[in-house]
């Protein structure tokens, strides 16, 4: 008991010496050392996928100079890699060379591992992500509203039409970032009501069908 008593005043005693170095303005090793590794995990994360946007909006022009019968001046990037409270939709405007809009948007149910980790299919009946370059169809009014179908132009997305895979709104998904993991579809981008109405206005004014790329 004895041991232990003097263990407790060595902790207040060492506590009491954290708040009075705080105090003064200088660090403490223990607590700064993690808060300082989450901002350097959180900044080479973000880094990277600033290098993967870049790679995949280069090859989403390439993509277009060779494909003219697409719109030359509107693409959507889908980052899949970025937790799903976390903006991961891009509007991207080809002509002012920059994002335009960002929001939320759903993964298919059957594409969750853990939090951060993600799988991807193909297959029908999945409730998977496809991964891929999509083309974006005709709209139609659906059980959620008026949606877009989808055109899988990739061997990894080549099914999408046929399992239903569309672009559409659903109540769930908010309109404002969070900590925790949103809502999830059954294999279909799935954004919220708000934003949808966004992309409703670039899709419809386009005169040409607009490339959508999906990837992790």
């Amino acid at each position: 008991m004895k041991l232990i008593a003097q263990l407790i005043l060595l902790f207040g005693i060492a506590m009491i010496h954290y708040s009075c170095v705080q105090a003064q303005g200088e660090g403490f090793s223990f607590f700064d050392s993690i808060f300082e590794s989450n901002i350097d995990e959180n900044k080479l994360f973000q880094e990277s996928r600033d290098s993967v946007f870049k790679q995949k909006l280069k090859n989403s022009k390439m993509f277009l100079t060779n494909n003219k019968s697409y719109s030359q001046e509107i693409v959507f990037l889908i980052d899949m890699k970025i937790p799903s409270g976390k903006n991961r939709f891009f509007i991207y405007d080809l002509k002012k060379d920059s994002i335009s809009k960002s929001a939320l948007v759903a993964h298919g149910a059957g594409s969750t591992l853990s939090a951060d980790s993600l799988v991807f299919s193909n297959t029908p009946n999945s409730y998977q992500t496809s991964l891929g370059n999509y083309k974006v169809g005709n709209s139609y009014a659906g059980n959620f509203g008026k949606s877009y179908k989808l055109h899988g132009l990739d061997k990894t997305n080549s099914k999408a039409f046929d399992r239903l895979v569309v672009l559409h709104p659903y109540q769930c998904v908010p309109d404002e970032e969070q900590e925790y993991p949103i809502c999830e579809s059954l294999g279909c981008p799935m954004v919220s009501n708000n934003f949808m109405e966004s992309l409703h206005r670039v899709i419809d004014s386009s005169k040409k069908p607009i490339l959508m790329v999906i990837y992790y």
